[in-house]
This record gives C-alpha cells, sequence and structure tokens, in this order.
C-alpha cells in the first residue's frame, strides 16, 4: 500500500500543476477564432472583468481545495495519520468532486449555447488524473490509519 501511496501522491501533484497551466478546451468561434485558456487563465480573465465574486469561488473550489487535499495527503502520510491531517483531509474530501463537475459546467454551456464548439485538451485530462488520483490516495491513506 505505500507503494502505491508513493506513486499516487507524486502523480497527483504533477498532474495537478499541468492541469492548472495547460489548456482545458479549445473553444472555436465562427471558423476564425479560438480561444484555449487554461484553468488560472479563466480566474484571471473573471478578476479582471471585475467578475471576483465568482473568480473567486472558482479559484477556491478549482484550485484551492483540491491543492488543500494534496498537501493534506501528502502530510498525512509523512506523520503516520497522527496530526489533524487526517481530520482535514476527510472533510475537504468532501468538496473534492466539485472542482470537476465546475469544470464539466463550463465546457456543457459552451457546447449548448451554439456560440462556440468547444473540444477537450490535455489540461482537461491532467486535471481530471489529479482529482482521481488524490481520490485515491486518500482513500487509501484513510484506509491505511483506520487499520493502526
Amino acid at each position: 500500500m505505500r507503494f502505491f501511496l508513493a506513486l499516487l501522491l507524486p502523480v497527483s501533484a504533477f498532474s495537478f500543476a499541468l492541469g492548472l497551466t495547460q489548456p482545458l478546451m479549445l473553444f472555436e468561434r465562427l471558423y476564425f477564432f479560438e480561444d484555449r485558456p487554461s484553468l488560472v487563465e479563466m480566474i484571471f480573465s473573471l478578476w479582471r472583468e471585475d467578475e471576483t465574486v465568482l473568480a473567486a469561488i472558482v479559484a477556491l473550489f478549482s484550485v484551492g481545495f483540491p491543492a488543500a487535499k494534496i498537501i493534506l495527503t501528502h502530510v498525512a502520510v509523512m506523520t503516520g495519520g497522527k496530526s489533524r491531517s487526517l481530520s482535514l483531509l476527510s472533510m475537504v474530501s468532501k468538496w473534492s468532486m466539485l472542482d470537476v463537475m465546475l469544470v464539466a459546467l463550463v465546457l456543457f454551456a459552451a457546447k449548448t449555447s451554439g456560440l462556440a464548439a468547444a473540444t477537450i485538451l490535455p489540461g482537461l485530462w491532467f486535471y481530471a488524473a489529479a482529482t482521481l488520483t488524490t481520490a485515491v490516495a486518500a482513500s487509501l491513506c484513510a484506509r491505511a490509519h483506520t487499520r493502526i
């Protein structure tokens, strides 16, 4: 089990970093214009357009909670579950799928609006991989510490 955790934790952190910085989707408008925004670019774009509340919500649920979950999983593994990290990890894990749902809603909105054609790019796959590997690692971590 430690081998899987040692494998999953770096993969989740690496995938998360790529998921934030690589383009998530390709939006094609009128056959001439296309956008390839990353999640970080989307947040900064919302901020620049004075949509600060929405930018803060997207940043919190798409960057903050997933980053906290990855960090808390690392801390729980390093401390052997002897700190408060395991209980905090349990609390943060409840919010972990909201980030994927948020990105899915953006993609759905773009496809159904008829204004743009949207195609998934590698950033979304890295982001999904980070979410899944972190969830598996957190589950393995919690299971290992309940046996102790």
